[in-house]
């Protein structure tokens, strides 16, 4: 998989590519990541990539020569272009699944007051990361592209993801490891005991028992 991110801030993704799984996944050629400054696609003298929004209104909006610009650069016929917007569909894991089947993702991070509204037109689809509001889409982008790597085959063991939370709209089970007795906190008897069909047994009423406390409402997806 390839990952195109335009942003005006790429120094701000110095420490997320170069830490953790996600350089594992770089170095060992599961994943291709590229992060291009908008303000290179400028025709602007200064590199300007912002103006005032017709009609008046607080902040500065992106313009949209820059970004289609830098679009037309990168797209090929297998990129799948995202835009990130507090008004996009809201992110989930079945969504990072569906994104995993894309060869080439573009993603485009706002910033400021918002968007010249032209550039809706270049997104195949508009993601928010919840109803709140950042000051740029660049932490948003390294979310979704956190979320999608890890599911690559080879990024980490295939159990570790499918057990998730999430998965299956279940929050993922209690786990636990040493010591046995910790300030009087007890792990439970059945992952002591060995018995690994009793444990997936425990394991499955527990994502349904965390599930129904703490998100119903993703019980009524099921």
């Amino acid at each position: 998989m390839k990952i195109d991110i335009l942003t005006l801030f790429p120094h701000m993704f110095d420490g997320f590519l170069n830490e953790s799984i996600m350089k594992r996944a770089i170095d060992n050629n599961k994943v291709s990541i590229n992060v291009y400054d908008i303000r290179t696609y400028s025709k602007d003298k200064h590199k300007k990539v912002d103006d005032y929004g017709y009609g008046g209104g607080q902040g500065m909006v992106l313009m949209p020569q820059p970004i289609f610009d830098a679009v037309d650069d990168l797209k090929t016929e297998d990129s799948k272009v995202i835009l990130l917007t507090p008004q996009g569909k809201t992110y989930n894991q079945s969504i990072a699944y569906d994104l995993t089947s894309e060869k080439h993702l573009i993603i485009i991070c706002g910033h400021y007051e918002g968007f010249d509204e032209r550039i809706r037109t270049l997104a195949d689809i508009e993601i928010s990361i919840g109803d709140y509001v950042l000051t740029g889409g660049e932490l948003a982008s390294m979310v979704i592209t956190d979320s999608v790597v890890r599911l690559l085959d080879g990024v980490i063991n295939k159990d570790s993801h499918i057990y998730d939370s999430f998965h299956n709209n279940l929050l993922d089970y209690p786990v636990y490891t040493k010591p046995a007795n910790f300030r009087g906190m007890l792990v439970p008897d059945v992952l002591l005991s060995g018995h690994h069909e009793n444990i997936n047994t425990w394991r499955k009423q527990e994502q349904i028992k965390r599930t129904k406390e703490r998100r119903p409402d993703l019980l009524e997806k099921r």
